[in-house]
């Protein structure tokens, strides 16, 4: 009896050909979502019954690799799995840890300035920013790119509440779109959520 020989290896994608599969996957859930009929809704539900069963299998792969932390924290640090990981629920990771963390990473970057999390109520974070750090970004540019730290570690927040000054008063609210940040979509998400389509 022949040998069985291995399949061809599986070509692996590049960042910018999951954010394009990512944006492209939203423009076809956006157009199922427009057509009427069950043609439409049997899709959707389909789709939506294949992210809860892919969302079964990183729960699964979490729970054989939980014995050893550096292969979860390598999962969970994969940026594309990450998000996937919040997306059904399993991130080990919580969301202050994940968030503090992120802010620890950026600090260096802000010449003196610091940035801290204040708290996470009702799925924003407040986020004490920099008001003047002595280097040449502005205010709104340093809030930008702490939000943008905050909202790649944490995509399931939805929204980011700078905190600056001695007072603590809020400089802005800044929604969020989708939940997965390089989709590189503009405009409303699709993203599939377990259980149904969103």
């Amino acid at each position: 009896m022949a040998e069985e020989q291995p399949g061809p290896a599986r070509q692996r994608l590049g960042d910018r050909a999951v954010a394009a599969g990512l944006a492209r996957i939203d423009e076809l859930l956006g157009r199922l979502e427009q057509i009427p009929g069950t043609t439409a809704e049997t899709a959707l539900e389909a789709v939506a019954m294949l992210a809860d069963v892919y969302g079964e299998a990183l729960a699964r792969v979490m729970e054989y690799a939980s014995g050893d932390a550096a292969i979860t924290g390598a999962i969970a640090d994969d940026e594309l799995v990450g998000h996937l990981l919040v997306l059904h629920g399993i991130h080990p990771e919580p969301v202050e840890q994940r968030v503090s963390r992120a802010l620890a990473e950026i600090r260096p970057y802000l010449h003196g300035g610091d940035a801290g999390l204040e708290s996470i109520s009702g799925g924003v974070a407040r986020v004490r920013v920099p008001g003047g750090c002595g280097c040449p970004s502005s205010p709104q540019a340093l809030a930008a790119a702490v939000r943008d730290a905050v909202l790649a570690a944490a995509p399931e927040l939805s929204g980011v509440e700078p905190v600056t000054g001695a007072a603590g008063r809020a400089a802005a609210f800044v929604p969020v779109e989708s939940l997965l940040r390089g989709a590189g979509a503009s405009g409303q998400g699709h993203t599939v959520t377990p259980g149904g389509a969103a």
